[in-house]
């Protein structure tokens, strides 16, 4: 069942990766963005459910990847932003 799910998200992830437009990938990233804040607290569940040591340190590693994934995400959305405002 998990490796179905796994091979449909790559699946939809390709076609949308190559399929939308340029002009539209501003607020693709700022969607993925709020999709890594998801991954975050689902991080935080599993680091702090106690169930393992192993559970632990993937749960804190989790947080980690994400949240870089979801500043450099926010990072380059602003910087994608600032090529579009006027220059007074």
């Amino acid at each position: 069942m998990a490796l179905t799910i796994f091979v449909l998200a790559i699946f939809v992830g390709f076609e949308i990766i190559t399929k939308v437009p340029p002009t539209l990938h501003t607020p693709l990233m700022s969607g993925s963005n709020a999709i890594s804040g998801i991954t975050i607290v689902g991080a935080i569940i599993a680091a702090g459910a106690g169930h393992s040591t192993l559970a632990t340190i993937l749960g804190t590693l989790a947080v980690i990847l994400a949240t870089i994934n979801v500043v450099g995400g926010f990072l380059v959305t602003d910087r994608m932003l600032q090529m579009f405002k006027r220059k007074s």
